[in-house]
């Protein structure tokens, strides 16, 4: 700091007092003085606000330092702490100070603690040591403590702390990774950004068989087998290049020369501006899984006797070469065989016998046919032969003739000879329509029974335009099936009547099928498509209890009249015939049995006359009565019309039709009518379609009739409003009896 400079000596003449010249010079004197006092003032002010501004530097040094920074006196208490020191041991400064620092190290360590700190206390050299502190909160922390002792009056001790916590965490975590590194059972090879090896890890020597020394500083390309595809390796690359990670297995060869399979993913570890730095690949050894993997396609493939093409892989290569026959416009054959009389090998000379049939004549067929082509053996002694890149179908029949040759070459077991022949199906691709794999595969089997009806030891091509017709009969089934599910069938209605008193004595249950596009299709159109099909039994099945419901809701509305349904000989015939009738009508309470009569074919009943004669007196006994329909179209006899107990017969309406005609019509009905009277069987007459025929029949002595000159068959709902309607014909009532 600079000293004021002291008053300079006056040494002047001395004026008289009140001299003008004396007063003047005092008064500079006295100004001179007091600007060199104002200069050294302003010098003191200067030098104070440095001095503020550099303590203040010091304490935002001190308080904002990056480790805490405590002093304690010769006793242990804290005399003064800065900001960090407060944030590190977690608690205020005023519950710090002149409190003892060992309350906040850990109490297993406090020993320690206490001898460093009388160490620092009785010399000057500094200690450090790292010491385990707890916070105000009871969490711990680690600590590094430099203490200091200055010489103070009285002496102290500096004491820094650093939080060692993140560093020993950064450590823990190397020391993990470098122990995961070390004992991984995966190999770790890890290189430079241009594929050097600079690392790799014991797992990798144990699987490779490559020292560290020996692989450091090479390219993982001296691990190359050459069983992976170039383009794999191409793959790989740009996988790393646009995805920085790649996985998938490699062949590669250990150092003593054996290939071995790993599995394998590869990293590409980043810099902060998205360089590659390095490159870390993790590898098992899966040689074990690859073999049991190929074991298992081989299985699921091949057939373990004969180590043939199964079902599995004949499928896909059948897709293959029919997409090649359309793509190169040439065609393929397939020939399902099977070996005739093999089943009798198996069982006079048991299994293993057989399989050595099998796996000899397997043998000599694959060795008929051309590498391209394809035999395969579908199980038990049906095989399978692809004979691809035929110019024309024709071209297959030497092979054929072959194949046929092979299975029937004599077959030497032991002193055993066996002598077999086999029965080929042949089905062609490509066909007029598109046909899928497993369908040409039914075709060659279906050829292959026909050819063993043919005699077998000979092959059947598949008639594709046979084959057309019954998938067209087939669809028409399906189509049938569809309107039973969705209720497209219905039941029309036709009036049975007494001619001469005009009494409506019953209806008949007449089937028609409201089609969505077609409109109301008649019984002729459809039936005949399921006469010998089990859905003339559901159908059948439909109509009875359609019938009987319609026959309860029509008593409900007051109307009380019988019906009769038709029923096919298949449904009669079934031996569930009797209870499932017995069972409706017990779900029909309130129908009476004699409410319905069933009418059967002439025919049909003469198919089996005892179990119909059985049937029918079962459903007598319920109530139920029968009616012979079409009766004088078969050839029944006597004897045959006295064992069936039917209640009545129903005249052909083709003799209707052609008796105002034809004499020898009227004559039928008169013998039709005898029968009847003399049996005592009800008789009707069905097809009357005038006024005319109904007089020649009362003429006849025939009552009863239904027909279009009736009424045309309807809906039920009309059926109550028309027979309110309804009267007879008066010239009926007066027509002579015979």
């Amino acid at each position: 700091m600079k000293m004021p400079t002291p008053a300079p000596a006056i040494c002047h003449e001395v004026q008289p007092v009140g001299s003008p010249l004396a007063s003047a010079q005092l008064l500079y004197e006295l100004q001179t003085h007091q600007a060199e006092l104002q200069m050294q003032n302003e010098e003191l002010r200067n030098a104070h606000i440095a001095l503020e501004m550099s303590r203040d530097r010091y304490m935002d040094l001190y308080e904002n330092a990056p480790v805490g920074y405590l002093t304690l006196n010769t006793q242990g208490l804290i005399e003064a702490v800065n900001q960090t020191g407060e944030t590190l041991l977690g608690c205020s400064r005023d519950h710090l100070l002149n409190r003892r620092f060992a309350s906040r190290v850990a109490s297993q360590e406090r020993d320690h603690w206490q001898q460093v700190f009388v160490r620092v206390c009785r010399a000057s050299t500094p200690e450090e040591c790292e010491l385990t502190l707890r916070r105000a909160d009871g969490s711990l922390w680690q600590a590094r403590l430099n203490c200091v002792r200055h010489d103070n009056n009285p002496p102290m001790v500096r004491v820094s702390l650093t939080d060692l916590t993140a560093r020993r965490n950064l450590e823990s975590r190397l020391n993990l990774a470098a122990s995961v590194f070390t004992h991984a059972r995966e190999g770790i090879m890890i290189t430079d950004a241009s594929g050097i090896i600079v690392e790799v890890n014991d797992a990798f020597s144990t699987i490779t068989g490559y020292s560290r020394h020996e692989a450091v500083g090479l390219n993982p390309r001296f691990l190359a087998s050459g069983m992976t595809e170039p383009a794999y390796y191409a793959e790989l690359w740009r996988c790393l290049l646009l995805d920085h990670h790649w996985q998938g297995d490699l062949w590669n060869r250990r150092h003593d020369g054996e290939t071995f399979a790993t599995r394998q993913t590869i990293t590409a570890i980043l810099d902060p501006h998205g360089r590659v730095q390095n490159y870390v690949s993790l590898f098992t050894d899966v040689t074990e899984l690859h073999e049991h993997q190929r074991q298992l396609e081989y299985i699921a493939h091949y057939d373990p006797l004969t180590h043939l093409p199964n079902r599995v892989l004949l499928a896909s290569r059948m897709q293959q070469a029919m997409t090649r026959a359309l793509g190169l416009g040439s065609k393929l054959a397939l020939a399902y065989l099977d070996l005739d009389g093999f089943k009798a090998i198996n069982d006079l000379h048991g299994h293993d016998a057989g399989d050595r049939v099998l796996t000899t004549v397997a043998r000599r067929m694959k060795h008929t046919l051309r590498d391209a082509c394809t035999l395969a053996r579908l199980g038990g002694d049906e095989f399978v032969a692809l004979i691809v890149d035929l110019d024309q179908v024709y071209d297959s029949a030497p092979m054929l003739e072959r194949l046929l040759a092979a299975a029937s070459d004599e077959v030497q077991i032991g002193e055993l000879a066996i002598n077999l022949s086999a029965s080929i199906g042949v089905s062609y691709y490509p066909q007029e329509g598109e046909i899928s794999a497993d369908q040409l595969l039914r075709q060659a089997d279906q050829a292959m029974y026909q050819a063993k009806l043919a005699g077998k030891n000979r092959f059947h091509v598949f008639d594709a335009q046979h084959d057309l017709d019954l998938r067209g009969h087939n669809a028409r089934l399906d189509r049938i099936d569809r309107a039973i599910r969705e209720q497209e069938l219905r039941l029309y209605y036709q009036p049975k009547v007494n001619l001469r008193t005009g009494e409506v004595v019953g209806a008949e249950a007449l089937l028609r099928w409201q089609h969505p596009e077609k409109g109301l299709l008649m019984p002729d159109s459809f039936l005949p498509l399921i006469e010998s099909n089990s859905l003339s039994e559901v159908i059948g099945d439909w109509v009875l209890e359609s019938a009987l419901s319609q026959v309860q809701a029509w008593q409900h509305a007051g109307v009380r009249i019988p019906v009769s349904v038709n029923v096919g000989a298949r449904q009669l015939q079934h031996p569930d015939f009797v209870a499932n009738l017995l069972e409706r009508l017990a779900a029909h309470p309130d129908v009476d049995p004699r409410m319905l009569m069933i009418e059967i074919l002439e025919t049909s009943a003469l198919e089996d006359i005892e179990g119909v004669s059985h049937t029918l007196r079962s459903c007598a006994a319920m109530g139920v009565r029968f009616a012979l329909d079409d009766f004088g179209t078969g050839y029944s006899s006597l004897s045959y019309l006295k064992r069936l107990p039917v209640a009545q017969l129903k005249i052909d309406q083709t003799f209707i039709q052609g008796m105002l005609d034809a004499p020898e019509d009227i004559s039928i009905l008169q013998a039709i009518l005898g029968l009847a009277s003399a049996f005592r069987r009800e008789i009707i007459a069905e097809g009357v379609d005038n006024a005319v025929q109904a007089n020649r029949l009362l003429q006849l002595g025939c009552e009863l009739a239904q027909g279009f000159g009736i009424a045309q068959p309807m809906p039920p709902e009309a059926l109550p409003a028309w027979i309110a309607r309804w009267h007879a014909n008066p010239t009926w009532q007066s027509a002579p009896s015979p």
